[in-house]
């Protein structure tokens, strides 16, 4: 049953302005705000960005996104601003912050205003 229908991600938020400007960044399209969230469009999915009082970010990826090409990927995400995280001698990655999983998968992670730990990768 749920297969066949859109997913919507939640990520926690606390300051909607700055979260907006951020999510802009990534390329994603505005679509609403209200009290509660603000919302993106995601390649035909809904993002909530929901806004919280508190928070305390995960040490987790709480939201990703599967390219085809991850070196053009976070090249753009770079020229708009976009920092990418370095894990040091916990994990080998490359110039650009791309790890390779030991199955191939490529991996580079990145943070929101928050904290909240985003990716992006390539299968």
């Amino acid at each position: 049953m749920l297969p066949s229908e859109k997913l919507v991600g939640f990520v926690a938020i606390t300051d909607g302005a700055r979260a907006k400007v951020f999510y802009e960044k990534l390329g994603l399209t505005f679509v609403s705000e209200d009290p509660f969230a603000v919302v993106f469009d995601s390649n035909g999915n809904m993002i909530r960005l929901t806004k919280v009082n508190e928070f305390r970010p995960q040490p987790f990826t709480v939201l990703g996104w599967q390219v085809s090409d991850i070196v053009a990927a976070v090249k753009r995400l770079q020229s708009a601003g976009v920092t990418f995280e370095r894990y040091g001698e916990f994990m080998q990655q490359d110039e650009l912050g791309i790890w390779t999983a030991p199955g191939g998968t490529k991996v580079a992670w990145f943070k929101d205003p928050d904290g909240n730990t985003l990716s992006v990768s390539q299968h």
